[in-house]
């Protein structure tokens, strides 16, 4: 997979995407990820990649003609995908990301200021994403964890690990159960006596339960939105009845 990234700070990627499974990925020809100075894309001396808004306002804007020119270089086809990341997009989901996984190429433009001309917008960006409802200082960050967030879905990305995405929090629909590791009793907390019984359907059915549990307090939103088995549901009334 290539990922193409068009930022005015190139140089705070590496140091991140440098490290654990997206390093990985990138040494063993998983993923490429380009990274691309937008003020390589400026004409002036002074390399201006922003101007003050036109019917005045505070900030500064994006200007078009950089960002116009560098996805003409990057991406010549215009069928590839081009990400913007900006407060006004739609909220990132696990969904975005095995979507985003399964593209040969992907264009994320990072936005900075009061964000990019508006032209650019329209016609350059295929999809706006946004982290949450808060502002950053740019783009970046945000283009980090998607491509965080996708590069692991990749297959081989994860090695041996790669089952365990099933049960991420998120993939299925719902959160993840607690988990636990040794010792098995630390500051007198045991571990759960079911996950040291080696009975794999006593265990499975506790993972399901608190995997339930913990979505209905903490994200009961999620519930709404996931298709729910019989046995399931039936968990859900006797949390609630406990409640």
């Amino acid at each position: 997979m290539d990922i193409h990234v068009v930022t005015i700070f190139p140089e705070m990627f590496e140091p991140v995407l440098d490290l654990g499974i997206v390093g990985r990925a990138r040494r063993s020809g998983l993923a490429e990820i380009h990274l691309h100075a937008l003020r390589d894309y400026a004409h002036d001396r002074r390399k201006t990649v922003d101007d003050s808004p036109f019917g005045g306002g505070p900030g500064m804007v994006m200007r078009p003609e950089p960002l116009f020119e560098a996805l003409e270089t990057i991406a010549p086809d215009n069928e590839t995908p081009v990400i913007v990341m900006t407060p006004q997009g739609k909220p990132y989901t696990q969904r975005d990301a095995e979507r985003y996984a399964g593209f040969g190429t992907l264009v994320i433009i990072c936005g900075r200021y009061e964000g990019i001309d508006e032209r650019a917008r329209v016609t350059l960006a295929t999809e706006e994403i946004s982290l949450g409802d808060y502002v950053l200082t740019g783009g970046e960050i945000p283009a980090m964890a998607v491509i965080d967030s996708t590069v692991r879905l990749l297959p081989g990305a994860l090695g041996h690990g790669e089952e365990a995405i099933a049960d991420d929090s998120h993939t299925s629909g719902i959160l993840q159960y607690p988990q636990y590791t040794r010792p098995a009793t630390y500051r007198g907390v045991s571990v759960p006596e079911v996950l040291l019984s080696g009975d794999h359907a006593a265990i499975s059915r506790w993972r399901r339960r608190e995997a339930l549990s913990r979505t209905l307090q903490r994200r009961p939103d999620l519930l709404e939105q996931v298709t729910l088995t019989i046995a399931d549901q039936a968990t859900l009334d006797e949390l609630k009845a406990d409640r």
